[in-house]
């Protein structure tokens, strides 16, 4: 693991430094709680933290707190303290600490709540992993690429950038199910899946948004762009066939696009329903295709007033 190591007695901190580094962990070392605060509260932060109780500027409690308010994986947080009054145990519990080191640290007891907050952290991404994403495919659920639209969209509106979607649909899938079985059908949404990905940014999403429908997500991408992409990923999931078992099936999706420029006049709602009726027209086209909505119409946010390419 990575783990933060926080003490401001140079003599405690590399003996803790050089424990941890034995047992085989990557240390992060500082000597205040506002270094704390700041590595704790980066995107990489280290998921696991020993603190001492007594620091200048902001104390190990102080750091238990703010690493409580905020939002992102769970930060297991081991006090170092030579307090032992039941009044300060209060107050230390009541931060949310959740274990306590007498100083000087014993190495075998260090160990030991390691990997208590080992099994604590793996069982927190194990039910991360389960309210994200979707058991079947392995890519976010319909909530969680929801989640990320809104988050680009509220991106939008603060860089101007444009921001696109594609809502991928699975052509004839009601039939593979009817001709080869249910189980054969999740065969072709798995491998539907990874081909979609395979094909995506890395800061790229792409969500399962219902049945054999998906969602992807393109920041900073415009119509043409998108349009691009969607026919790449069109053809990569039909490159080659679906083998389910001793037989084997040929795949292709047809894929709605719609993208916006205009910050604060377009809601997540009204770009997926543009991006839907795009898909509509895809599959009434003869399916395996790409239609394109057209820039969002001005109107309220929320009122979706509409998409020009919607317009009768």
């Amino acid at each position: 693991m990575r783990i933060l190591v926080a003490d401001d007695d140079p003599v405690s901190r590399l003996v803790l430094e050089r424990t941890l580094a034995k047992l085989g962990h990557e240390v992060i070392a500082v000597a205040d709680g506002l270094q704390a605060q700041a590595v704790l509260g980066a995107s990489d932060g280290p998921r696991l933290a020993v603190l001492d109780w007594m620091m200048p500027g902001v104390d190990g409690i102080g750091v238990c707190r703010v690493a409580r308010k905020q939002t992102g994986p769970y930060i297991y947080v081991i006090l170092l303290t030579a307090k032992d009054r039941r009044e300060d145990l209060l107050i230390a519990l009541e931060a949310e600490v959740d274990e306590f080191l007498t100083k000087p640290v014993d190495p075998v007891e260090l160990r030991a709540r390691l990997r208590s907050g080992e099994r604590v952290l793996n069982l927190q991404e194990a039910l991360r992993r389960e309210a994200m994403y979707d058991r079947l495919t392995g890519i976010k659920n319909r909530g969680a690429i929801l989640d990320g639209l809104e988050t680009e969209r509220r991106r939008l509106a603060r860089t101007s950038r444009p921001l696109a979607i594609l809502l991928v649909d699975i052509d004839h899938f009601k039939q593979i199910n009817d001709t080869h079985g249910h189980l054969a059908g999740d065969v072709v949404l798995r491998e539907s899946a990874a081909r979609l990905r395979e094909g995506l940014r890395d800061y790229d999403s792409l969500g399962r948004y219902g049945g054999e429908e998906f969602l992807v997500v393109l920041p900073e991408c415009d119509t043409a762009d998108a349009v691009d992409v969607a026919n790449r990923l069109r053809a990569q999931v039909s490159s080659e066939p679906v083998f389910l078992g001793g037989s084997k099936v040929a795949v292709t999706v047809s894929v709605g696009v719609a993208c916006t420029h205009r910050p604060g006049l377009t809601d997540s709602e009204a770009l997926i329903d543009a991006a839907d009726a795009a898909l509509y027209r895809a599959k009434t086209n003869g399916r395996n295709r790409v239609e394109e909505a057209g820039e969002p119409a001005v109107g309220v946010p929320g009122s979706h007033a509409g998409f020009q390419a919607l317009q009768p």
